[in-house]
């Protein structure tokens, strides 16, 4: 999300998202470009990412940057998406070699106008770290695949550590948080077909919020994933990246977050990881060590 293009005043004072200007920043950004990879760390300007970086965790985008899907509230590029890069694994590989990489997560853009979503591109890539790098973990954080078996099958093959799929919102929310092609449902479906089809993998979701939800929807999204066997749930605020897409509708104190977690703690089997600077791959590397 491009913070940058919110006016301050609209923030409390708990939200404080200052990218620091350091050294090693930009070393990491030079390195990016040079192998002509994007990751989801820079191109989102996420706030945690020095963090996640000086922990050896990055997140990148596969199969392009233009979405098939038209999402409200995302301002990743959509429209006829591009062909396969078919040396996208390589600069993966390469990446993680780079940067010394120990946890890697590989997000995508929904890919609708691919037979299988792009599950096969993705899979690859996957044996392919865990063959180069086998001592390191990988998550997907992948698109629904419009619910399709065989996709969620290819996935799987490729042995992930941890198969993640954000619901973004509240069920009431999602006709007008997400394209119109998701779906609540749908989104918990795969999920759980995914625990089913292997139940030793972990799964994890991630909701924002802020846009208009009730406390009472948010605890109810937390039951579902529990039910569909979710080992971890991230919950963040939500923040306008342009003018373009959804206006935030509250600002989500930090106490609100914490009851959050604790009342996952105290109620169900699944964790919450909750703040206003939380995001899907925030301290994903702790949770998966089961820390």
């Amino acid at each position: 999300m491009n913070y940058e293009l919110i006016t301050k005043k609209m923030f409390p004072d708990w939200i404080r998202f200052k990218i620091p200007d350091t050294g090693e920043v930009k070393q990491i950004h030079s390195l990016l470009e040079n192998i002509g990879i994007a990751t989801v760390c820079k191109s989102a300007l996420c706030p945690n990412r020095p963090e996640c970086w000086s922990r050896k965790t990055a997140t990148f985008l596969l199969l392009g940057d233009i979405c098939s899907r038209r999402c409200s509230f995302c301002a990743v590029k959509k429209g006829n998406p591009i062909a396969l890069d078919p040396m996208e694994k390589d600069k993966i590989l390469k990446a993680v070699e780079l940067m010394g990489l120990q946890y890697i997560i590989l997000t995508m853009v929904t890919r609708d106008d691919l037979p299988d979503g792009g599950a096969e591109h993705i899979s690859n890539i996957v044996s392919s770290i865990k063959e180069k790098f086998p001592e390191r973990k990988i998550e997907v954080l992948v698109s629904d695949f419009q619910g399709d078996t065989s996709s969620l099958h290819t996935i799987l093959k490729a042995k992930p550590d941890v198969f993640s799929h954000n619901l973004e919102t509240v069920e009431r929310l999602c006709p007008v948080v997400r394209d119109r092609k998701c779906s609540y449902r749908l989104s918990l479906e795969v999920l759980k077909k995914v625990k089913e089809m292997s139940a030793e993998i972990k799964t994890k979701s991630g909701i924002m919020v802020g846009l208009g939800e009730t406390q009472k929807e948010v605890l109810q999204t937390l039951i579902d994933l529990n039910n569909v066997g979710c080992s971890v749930v991230t919950i963040g605020q939500y923040l306008q990246p342009t003018s373009k897409q959804l206006a935030v509708s509250e600002f989500i104190s930090p106490d609100e977050f914490r009851y959050y977690e604790q009342w996952a703690k105290d109620n169900l089997s699944l964790k919450v990881i909750a703040g206003p600077e939380v995001r899907s791959s925030y301290h994903a590397d702790f949770w998966c060590k089961g820390e």
